[in-house]
C-alpha cells in the first residue's frame, strides 16, 4: 500500500478532481486541486493512493476524499475500459459525487507509465478542462460528466445486452443448420424457403434424412404443418425429390450430421423461447416507464428498439443537446475540405455501433410506412439525388436517409428533454403529469410551417 502525503486542512469550497485509474483488482486514485498544485509545483507529484475494489476499499476512498474536500466539490474522472468502472460509478453517483467519463487515452511520448501516473494524469486532465476551460485537440479527449441511468434504463441495460447475445448465438446456429441441410438434403430449399422456419424445424427433427422423409406416412408430414403451411402437394414433391436426393450418402458423415443437426436444433428452439421471454420481460419494463411510453409512440419503435435506445443512453441529461445525441448514436457529419479541389462530408466512424445499426433499420421502417418521414423523403429524393436514366431511377438516397435519421435523432431528443424537464420540476415530490407523447399532427403542422419560412 502506498502511503499518503499529509493531507492539508480542507479548504471550504474548493473543487477537489481524482482521476482513478481502473483495474479488476485494485483502482488507484490520484489527487488535483488548485491548493495542491501550489503545493507540490507540478500534478505528478500530488497525492495518491491505492484501494480495492470492494466495499471496504470504496469507504476508504471516501474517508481519504473527506480530507481533502467536501463530497460536493468533489469531481471524478475514470476511462471506460470494460464493466470494471461501473460499479465505482455507481457508487460515486450514490454519494453525490460527479462522474466523468473518457475515452482510454493512449500514453505517446510519456517517459514513465504507472497506475500512479495514470491516475494523476486523469485528474490533471479533468482539472485542465473543468476548472482551466482548456479545450481538448481531440473530440476522444473531452471528459464528459454521465448522470445516473434512469431506473427503467439501469434494468434493460442487462437485458439487452444479453438479448443481443443470445440473438448471436441463434444466427451462428442457424447458419449451421443451413449449411447442414446443403450437404443432408439439398432439395429441401424447394419446399421450405426457410429451412430454420418453425414447420422446417419440426420435419427435419422428425426425420432428419431424405431416406426418412420419403418413408414418412403422409399424415405425419402433414402433422408438422403450422397454419397449414406448405401445401399436401408441395409435401408429396418434398417426398418425390426426397427419393432421388443428392445428398451425402456416406454411413458415418451421415451419423454425424445427424447428430449434430438434432442438437443443434434443440439449442435453436430453446434460444428462441429465451428470446420470447426476454421480449415479454423488455416489453413490461419499457411501457411502465415514462421514456418507454414516449418512444414507442413514435410509429416506428417497437419495444426492443426503445429499450435499446433506453439501455444505451442512460439518461437523456447526459446529452447537452441534439447534437451531442446524433453523435452519441454515430450519427453526424463529418467534413473534409481544403481550397477548392476538395469539399465532402461524411458519417463519423464513432458513436455506439448498436445504436447506429437501431436507427437505420427505424427509418427504413419510417419511410417504408406511411408517416411524415416518408413525406420528408418522397420530397427531399427528387431534389437531393441524380436520376440515373439506365437505370430509371434516383442514385444517392442515402444521404436523404442519413438526414431522415438525423430528423428522428432530434425528435427523440426532443420529446425526452422535454419530459426530464417536467420531471424535475416536480421537486415537491408530488406526481408529475402524464408524458408528452408525439403525436403526428403537431409533427405536420410544425414541418409545415418550417417549410413556409423556407424562402
Amino acid at each position: 500500500m502506498v502511503a499518503m502525503s499529509p493531507a492539508p486542512l480542507r479548504i471550504p469550497r474548493e473543487p477537489l478532481y481524482v482521476g482513478i485509474d481502473v483495474s479488476k483488482v485494485t483502482h488507484y486514485a490520484g489527487l488535483v486541486s488548485s491548493s495542491l498544485l501550489r503545493r507540490h509545483k507540478q500534478f505528478s507529484a500530488c497525492p495518491a493512493f491505492s484501494f480495492e475494489n470492494s466495499r471496504k476499499g470504496f469507504d476508504k476512498l471516501l474517508e481519504s476524499l473527506d480530507l481533502y474536500a467536501e463530497t460536493t466539490m468533489v469531481s471524478v474522472v475514470m476511462e471506460t475500459t470494460g464493466h470494471y468502472h461501473r460499479s465505482l460509478q455507481a457508487f460515486l453517483q450514490e454519494q453525490g459525487i460527479a462522474v466523468y467519463l473518457v475515452h482510454p487515452q493512449n500514453a505517446v511520448g510519456v517517459r514513465s507509465k504507472s497506475d500512479k501516473i495514470d491516475a494523476l494524469r486523469l485528474a490533471n486532465q479533468l482539472y485542465n478542462q473543468v476548472e482551466l476551460g482548456a479545450q481538448a485537440l481531440d473530440a476522444s479527449a473531452i471528459a464528459r460528466r454521465v448522470s445516473p441511468p434512469s431506473p427503467a434504463a439501469q434494468q434493460l441495460r442487462g437485458l439487452v445486452r444479453h438479448r443481443d447475445e443470445v440473438t448471436v448465438d441463434m444466427t451462428r446456429r442457424k447458419n449451421k443448420l443451413t449449411a447442414i441441410c446443403d450437404e443432408l438434403f439439398p432439395e429441401f430449399i424447394d419446399t421450405f424457403k426457410d429451412v430454420n422456419g418453425p414447420t422446417a424445424l419440426t420435419v427435419r427433427k422428425a426425420f432428419p434424412t431424405p431416406a426418412d422423409v420419403a418413408a414418412a406416412p403422409f399424415d405425419e408430414l402433414l402433422a408438422c404443418r403450422a397454419r397449414n403451411l406448405p401445401s399436401p402437394a408441395a409435401l408429396r414433391d418434398l417426398q418425390a425429390a426426397a427419393l432421388h436426393s443428392i445428398g451425402v450418402k456416406d454411413p458415418a458423415r451421415l451419423h454425424s450430421l445427424i447428430f449434430e443437426q438434432q442438437q443443434l436444433i434443440d439449442e435453436l428452439l430453446l434460444l428462441s423461447a429465451h428470446i420470447h421471454e426476454l421480449d415479454h420481460e423488455i416489453a413490461r419494463i419499457v411501457m411502465a416507464s415514462r421514456e418507454g411510453q414516449i418512444l414507442t409512440s413514435l410509429p416506428f419503435i417497437n419495444a426492443v428498439g426503445a429499450a435499446t435506445i433506453l439501455a444505451h443512453i442512460g439518461s437523456i441529461e447526459n446529452f447537452e443537446n441534439a447534437a451531442k445525441l446524433r453523435a452519441f448514436f454515430g450519427w453526424s457529419p463529418r467534413g473534409f475540405q481544403t481550397g477548392t479541389s476538395k469539399d465532402s462530408s461524411t458519417l463519423t466512424r464513432g458513436g455506439n455501433r448498436i445504436l447506429k445499426k437501431t436507427l437505420y433499420l427505424m427509418a427504413w421502417t419510417a419511410i417504408r410506412d406511411d408517416t411524415e418521414w416518408k413525406a420528408l423523403y418522397d420530397r427531399l429524393v427528387p431534389s437531393r439525388c441524380m436520376w440515373d436514366e439506365r437505370l430509371k431511377a434516383y442514385r444517392g438516397k442515402n444521404k436523404v436517409l442519413g438526414r431522415i435519421c438525423g430528423q428522428i435523432v432530434s425528435v427523440i431528443y426532443a420529446l425526452l428533454k422535454a419530459d426530464a424537464d417536467l420531471v424535475a420540476a416536480c421537486k415537491d415530490g408530488s406526481e408529475p403529469p402524464p408524458p408528452t407523447l408525439y403525436d403526428r399532427e403537431m409533427h405536420r403542422s410544425r414541418r409545415s410551417s418550417q417549410l413556409r419560412r423556407i424562402p
